[in-house]
């Protein structure tokens, strides 16, 4: 069978369907990216890519923030390595998996993951597979910390590997819903690591 890739961007589209009031939406956002469907980004995701942008230009001098939030996050995240790749391979469910994860930002020992949101409350990313999956491709990295910036204020929700459960269990949840809904094949499929 060789290696399947799995990243954290599948899982939260499976995840957010998986939880999703609007069902049908969420169900059909989950089978483009499970069939790989690259679609444009949203006016919402496009407002948190600049943001992430202005980020990391403001922290190489490449520009001088009129944002607060802006300079907040980027003060953080300075001295970081941006935009760092990760892998882990792990067997699960005798399947042998790439996890494969592009971090925001590695800085001292942190994975820091910038967020631009209309809204934030305390907790809103606890469910996410996002801090497990990183941390499991990272196993020298001691927490997992979200910048996230409502255009207002700057909050941080961070998590060490004492307070998650290991990504195994949601890989092993999504594996038993793709065969539930004779959607494994395909992901099999579409997901061979290149070796």
């Amino acid at each position: 069978m060789g290696r399947i890739l799995i990243t954290q961007s599948l899982l939260s589209s499976w995840n957010y369907f998986y939880n999703s009031y609007d069902e049908e939406k969420a169900y059909q956002d989950f089978i483009n990216s499970l069939n790989k469907i690259k679609l444009p980004p949203t006016p919402q995701m496009q407002v948190g890519i600049d943001f992430e942008n202005k980020v990391y230009a403001y922290c190489k001098g490449e520009y001088a923030p009129q944002e607060n939030d802006v300079k907040a996050i980027g003060d953080i995240v300075k001295g970081g390595q941006f935009q760092v790749t990760a892998t882990a391979q792990r067997r699960i469910m005798g399947i042998d998996f790439l996890l494969y994860a592009k971090l925001d930002v590695l800085k001292a020992g942190l994975i820091y993951d910038i967020k631009r949101s209309n809204s934030y409350e305390t907790g809103k990313y606890l469910d996410s597979p996002q801090h497990p999956f990183y941390l499991e491709c990272i196993s020298e990295a001691m927490g997992f910390c979200y910048l996230i910036s409502d255009g207002n204020e700057v909050f941080t929700e961070t998590y060490t590997r004492a307070e998650i459960a290991p990504i195994n269990k949601t890989i092993t949840d999504f594996i038993n819903f793709l065969k539930a809904e004779k959607l494994f094949d395909l992901y099999l499929d579409l997901w061979r690591a290149r070796e």
